[in-house]
């Protein structure tokens, strides 16, 4: 199980693809962790890239410490991540959370940041997003794994989806009872404090949007808001997903992503 000591945190990280690819880091949704999260995307990622998938503090095999965990203690610590490992500049990808920790990151690190691929994320906390927050940490303090389940699966969720996986779904609520409350209700806090909007436009990167037509939870309205102020972002609506758009529609979230990345590659070598 590889981990290494960042910022006095133990965070795992695993490498996919050949070793002479570019790098492409994913950063994860705020329940996600790097083993199991990123299934239908690893092997059509690293048969072009060299994918670096990790857990940030808080979540999965990383070290919980205690908080208050912060974007750009989450930024620092994917800097010194990327050091540790000698890589220069990577392509910084992210869902959800994964996606706010990539805004931080971009900001705080423009020279570390080939590009940057946004996917069902927010750069700020709208009120209805607050109530809806808000009800994840209150199930989480109840320490009833069901509880939190309840809560979450029908934002994170389309209704086709859940109609039509209730096995997936099944098994999704027994790996509840193993998540670390305290610490998600940390992550929770840190997400609220998210207020990128007004500094988007210093991020220079070029920068893909992506968001499922049915994302209930950071939806179109958010993406909206990416694309008006990032200089040279692009949007792509995932059909028939809604915010878990890479488990919903994993064939046309990878092509959207493998799309605009080969657009980054040709353009460096011209």
């Amino acid at each position: 199980m590889p981990r290494i000591e960042i910022n006095q945190t133990r965070l795992f990280y695993q490498f996919h693809g050949q070793p002479e690819r570019p790098i492409l880091v994913l950063n994860n949704g705020i329940i996600m962790n790097a083993a199991t999260s990123w299934v239908f995307q690893l092997e059509e990622l690293a048969a072009h890239y060299r994918v670096l998938t990790y857990d940030c503090r808080g979540q999965g095999q990383s070290d919980h410490p205690p908080g208050p965990y912060t974007m750009a203690s989450h930024a620092k610590d994917l800097a010194e991540l990327l050091k540790a490992l000698e890589i220069d500049r990577a392509h910084i990808a992210g869902i959800s959370y994964g996606g706010e920790v990539a805004q931080a990151f971009a900001l705080h690190y423009p020279e570390k940041t080939r590009s940057l691929i946004l996917a069902d994320t927010a750069s700020e906390v709208g009120p209805e997003l607050l109530f809806i927050i808000q009800s994840w940490i209150d199930a989480l303090q109840t320490g009833d794994p069901d509880a939190f389940f309840h809560v979450t699966v029908p934002w994170n969720f389309s209704p086709a989806f859940i109609r039509e996986h209730p096995k997936l779904l099944e098994e999704a609520r027994k790996r509840y009872a193993g998540l670390d409350f305290p610490a998600v209700i940390r992550l929770c806090e840190c997400f609220l404090k998210v207020h990128f909007t007004p500094r988007l436009a210093e991020i220079k990167a070029p920068s893909c949007i992506l968001v499922g037509e049915n994302d209930l939870l950071k939806g179109i309205g958010y993406a909206q808001i990416l694309l008006e102020n990032l200089p040279r972002g692009e949007l792509h609506l995932v059909p028939d997903a809604g915010h878990a758009s890479c488990w919903e529609n994993p064939e046309v979230f990878n092509t959207i992503i493998l799309g605009f990345l080969a657009k980054q590659v040709e353009n460096a070598a011209q």
